[in-house]
């Protein structure tokens, strides 16, 4: 394909994806089960796609990270809408598997760890003289627990502040060990990202038009 069907095939895929979330958004939106909650839910998915439509020309991101960014960003807003502890998905599977507890918040956190990682990888090998080996998964993988804990830390707080929403918004369920298996959750996320996309992701990156690339390959 050359860089004009590129760019038009980029295109459609970006307007798709805007306008899929545009209804995911609205759908979140209306009459969530607690609306100061699904603000806090919902801030990092709306941020994160403001970010990467102001800087869609000047510095272009792989479709791959594009529709893992979506899938992300649904998660967080189905958590949103409901608050985690009480989306139907998880409910399902605590009926279906005889789970103890609400599983959705862990796929939450898996996510939170599997897409950062494949953006922080995108940003490392383009902007950065760091190149694809042992120190690069090390480092994404890291990142991405240090991202994972601070979240944890931000939850505490906001939970703090909300006073009669913290139980909704740390979605704990009763599990004295939540926050740590939050982030063990999000580096197994982020290794599965890494093991299981790596190659995936090169060749996306060797895809895009001309962007900013600190090491110019492998």
């Amino acid at each position: 394909m050359d860089g004009r069907g590129a760019s038009s095939s980029r295109g459609r895929l970006g307007l798709a994806l805007a306008l899929s979330l545009a209804a995911v958004v609205a759908w979140s939106a209306i009459e969530p089960t607690d609306r100061l909650i699904w603000w806090m839910e919902a801030a990092p998915a709306l941020i994160a796609a403001l970010v990467i439509a102001a800087f869609w020309r000047r510095f272009p991101l792989t479709d791959l990270l594009l529709v893992l960014a979506w899938a992300h960003a649904a998660i967080l807003l189905v958590g949103a809408h409901y608050t985690y502890s009480l989306v139907p998905l998880g409910d399902w599977g605590r009926e279906a598997f005889g789970f103890e507890r609400n599983h959705y918040d862990r796929l939450g956190h898996l996510a939170q760890g599997f897409v950062p990682a494949i953006a922080a990888r995108e940003l490392l090998l383009r902007l950065t003289p760091l190149r694809r080996g042992g120190w690069l998964v090390a480092i994404v993988a890291l990142s991405c627990l240090g991202i994972s804990a601070l979240y944890e830390l931000i939850e505490w707080l906001a939970a703090e502040l909300v006073a009669d929403g913290a139980v909704a918004f740390l979605a704990a369920q009763g599990d004295v060990w939540d926050a740590q298996k939050d982030m063990a959750f999000a580096g197994i996320g982020a290794l599965a990202a890494l093991l299981l996309l790596g190659r995936l992701h090169d060749r996306r990156l060797a895809a895009l038009p001309a962007a900013p690339r600190a090491n110019g390959g492998s």
